[in-house]
């Protein structure tokens, strides 16, 4: 199935997930560490949630996948179509959602949508749902990454997002100022190296107008440099109304200066006048992902108190 095509210009409107929800709990890429992902399905029962595991969740293989794409792809339909289940979570990235996308079935997806967290690899299925049909995805936290981890969620904005109130992150989430301004638009984003690995394909980024957040993990300043170098000469962003970074986990380079990565974006920045803001801690994090609305208005205050405002819920009253 072919899944290009055009873009959606409304977006779903979805229910708020109630008390005890049932989650569908999938992994459309790796497999997860047999304990993190047991830790993980434990802290969400005793959150009051409950668990539905997919079929092909803790597969271990072909090579990196939890199982075939034929597998994976079943369980990401089943999860949507569970009436058992308000929301879908993913279990971990890693690597392999990218085979996922030519097989998406839209319609059904779009007849079922549901809270989708996830973040990562899962970059491009979520903006797929997103652009296409016009579903909210919710960058947020995942099953073995973060629920396992004493410490790994942000529950504040897990919550919010969930019940459709409008909430707000600022210094305590990590947020800090680079370059100063006020911007509002659709927020829309995710990791940066998958933003950058769809371009030139059918599923490439649409940026133009949007309140942009990028993050990632693990790469240096130069090679984030180099990716937004690749950004820019597609022509994704110029058309950014502001950008907010993540935490950028373990994007340093060994005895280089500490402000070298507030100097790659500032100096890939220098000519576009669009606020600029770092550090939120969404993604991969050292601690309390927090989760972000896609597709929903936000509103950046790139200020000495930063501040990024989810000011229109996704979810109905």
């Amino acid at each position: 199935m072919v899944t290009s095509g055009r873009k959606s210009s409304e977006m779903i409107r979805l229910a708020p997930a109630p008390d005890g929800a049932g989650i569908h709990v999938i992994s459309p890429a790796s497999f997860a560490n047999a304990k993190r992902f047991d830790d993980g399905l434990a802290h969400l029962r005793a959150l009051g949630f409950a668990p539905h595991i997919g079929t092909s969740t803790q597969h271990r293989g072909p090579l990196f996948f939890a199982g075939t794409l034929e597998q994976r792809l079943a369980d990401l339909h089943e999860a949507f179509t569970d009436s058992a289940s308000s929301i879908v979570a993913c279990v971990r990235g890693g690597y392999g959602s990218n085979y996922l996308l030519e097989g998406l079935d839209l319609a059904l997806i779009k007849k079922h949508p549901k809270p989708f967290f996830a973040y990562s690899d899962l970059t491009g299925i979520q903006l797929h749902l997103l652009d296409r049909i016009g579903l909210p995805v919710f960058h947020g936290p995942m099953v073995a990454a973060d629920f396992a981890h004493e410490d790994g969620v942000h529950f504040a904005s897990f919550r919010a997002a969930l019940a459709g109130q409008p909430y707000s992150v600022g210094p305590d989430e990590g947020l800090r100022t680079l370059k100063a301004g006020r911007a509002r638009g659709m927020l829309y984003g995710g990791c940066l190296s998958i933003l950058v690995a769809l371009l030139g394909t059918p599923w490439e980024p649409d940026t133009a107008g949007k309140l942009l957040f990028l993050e990632d993990t693990g790469a240096k300043p130069y090679q984030i440099d180099r990716m937004l170098w690749q950004l820019r000469q597609a022509g994704k962003l110029e058309g950014a109304v502001g950008i907010v970074f993540g935490e950028m986990l373990h994007c340093a380079s060994p005895g280089a200066p500490a402000n070298l990565l507030d100097e790659v974006i500032l100096r890939a920045f220098a000519d576009i006048n669009i606020p600029i803001a770092i550090g939120l801690r969404s993604g991969h994090v050292s601690h309390q992902n927090v989760t972000l609305l896609f597709g929903a208005a936000a509103e950046l205050h790139a200020t000495p108190q930063p501040r990024l405002d989810l000011v229109e819920p996704v979810t109905t009253p």
